[in-house]
């Protein structure tokens, strides 16, 4: 296995966690990203008090945000993800993804997912619901958004859709949640074929069966979710026992990943600041101020 850029060792009290990893395998036309999360994800989830099922479910959304938002290369880019629902227990899922940062959050029904019982479907959370992924680009580069149904058993299978149906790109993805005593462990591998072997272009025309493809996802099926979440296994190391037998494949140390709520006084004032000052006034509450909540970090911000 060939490193483009090496790893940074680590500690004995570090574990192989809240990162995101590149990788590419120039023989086989393919490009992965692996990811898990640890620490970022519970400083994330104690926002809220979510019950188990949205739990789960926003921990596959911030591994999915990361793995896809770490394919968009131009510094300062965002890639946010939402799925709304039509008549769903989930009203709202939104996560983001911007140069390593993460947040998310969901808005659900308590009554109606007491329901449910313990293991609901993505159908039962959803509904007829469908899946957003909006690519804000630096660099000139503009603006981009997909939108999909939410079908299948996991948001991981709805990402899949939309990178075939709106990419034209095989993409396979596997994602791992675990809940343990000291929180919440999630990892996820994303691996696509890139027919023209050109990494970054947006719409790519492929062979679904291509069988360059169809070998390197029956290795990349092989992944088992222990192995995704195990925080004392390098990424490397996962990548590694995909795809040792292949001829070369190229390691790229990506961001941390880290709690990343953008919200702050400045950051509010600055969006209300472009209201007129008639809209300003409607905004505010009986002692003149102007009270700014943020759905990712559950603060509230008081606005002069």
């Amino acid at each position: 296995m060939t490193q483009s850029s090496s790893l940074v060792s680590r500690s004995s009290e570090e574990t192989y966690a809240d990162q995101v990893m590149g990788f590419t395998i120039a023989s086989r036309n393919v490009r992965g990203r692996v990811a898990r999360l640890d620490k970022s994800i519970d400083a994330i989830l104690a926002a809220h008090d979510y019950p188990p099922a949205i739990t789960h479910c926003l921990a596959e959304a911030l591994v999915l945000s990361a793995l896809i938002g770490s394919l968009v290369k131009e510094e300062g880019s965002q890639m946010t993800m939402q799925a709304q629902t039509q008549g769903g227990v989930i009203r709202l899922l939104a996560c983001d993804y911007k140069g390593g940062e993460l947040r998310g959050y969901v808005d659900f029904d308590a009554d109606r997912l007491n329901e449910l019982g313990a293991n609901p479907s993505l159908r039962a959370l959803f509904g007829e619901g469908y899946l957003a992924l909006t690519f804000d680009r630096t660099g000139g580069k503009g603006r981009y958004q997909g939108i999909v149904p939410l079908e299948g058993e996991t948001l991981g299978e709805a990402c899949e859709s939309y990178f075939v149906q709106s990419e034209q790109v095989p993409t396979l993805i596997r994602v791992a949640v675990q809940k343990g005593p000291n929180g919440c462990i999630a990892g996820g591998l994303l691996v696509q074929h890139l027919a023209d072997g050109e990494e970054g272009r947006e719409r790519l025309h492929v062979r679904l069966d291509h069988p360059e493809w169809d070998h390197v996802a029956i290795l990349a099926s092989s992944i088992r979710h222990d192995e995704l979440a195990d925080a004392d296994l390098s990424l490397e190391a996962l990548v590694w026992r995909l795809f040792h037998e292949e001829d070369q494949v190229r390691i790229q140390s990506g961001a941390k990943l880290v709690r990343g709520c953008r919200c702050s006084v400045d950051h509010y004032r600055s969006i209300i600041s472009r209201f007129a000052p008639a809209e300003q006034d409607e905004m505010r509450d009986d002692d003149g101020k102007i009270m700014v909540d943020c759905a990712f970090c559950s603060k509230t911000f008081e606005i002069l």
